[in-house]
């Protein structure tokens, strides 16, 4: 994708308005005036190809991105041995364990823990 073209591409955060780092990335984009798509990602949960998608741009592995600190993680999935598409899987069926906010811009993506991880994009 040519640099020009990914400027033009709207934001997307995927966001948990409970979540103080997530209301915070939204805050930046508002206060800059930067337009952005809220994702509500535990309303309208990824699918394994779209977290697929996401693994990509963020150039991560599905588990670099679980909330390892989560409940359901500690009381179902810690210590488990399992393949990335497994991974995935689990984050499909529990998309509170997805790291958040992750921000998307075109083929780029970067989880804004801290959100200093956003200069990336300005």
């Amino acid at each position: 994708m040519a640099k020009d073209q990914s400027r033009t591409e709207k934001f997307i955060i995927y966001h948990n308005p409970r979540c103080t780092k997530s209301r915070n990335a939204c805050q930046l984009f508002d206060t800059k005036g930067i337009p952005f798509e809220v994702r509500e990602y535990l309303k309208d949960p990824p699918t394994a190809e779209e977290i697929k998608s996401l693994l990509q741009k963020l150039n991560l592995t599905a588990h670099q991105v679980i909330r390892t600190n989560e409940d359901i993680y500690k009381l179902n999935f810690k210590g488990k041995e399992l393949t990335n598409d497994q991974w995935i899987q689990v984050i499909v069926q529990n998309p509170i364990l997805l790291e958040r906010p992750i921000v998307v811009r075109g083929n780029m993506a970067v989880i804004a823990r801290p959100i200093e991880n956003l200069d990336v994009f300005f």
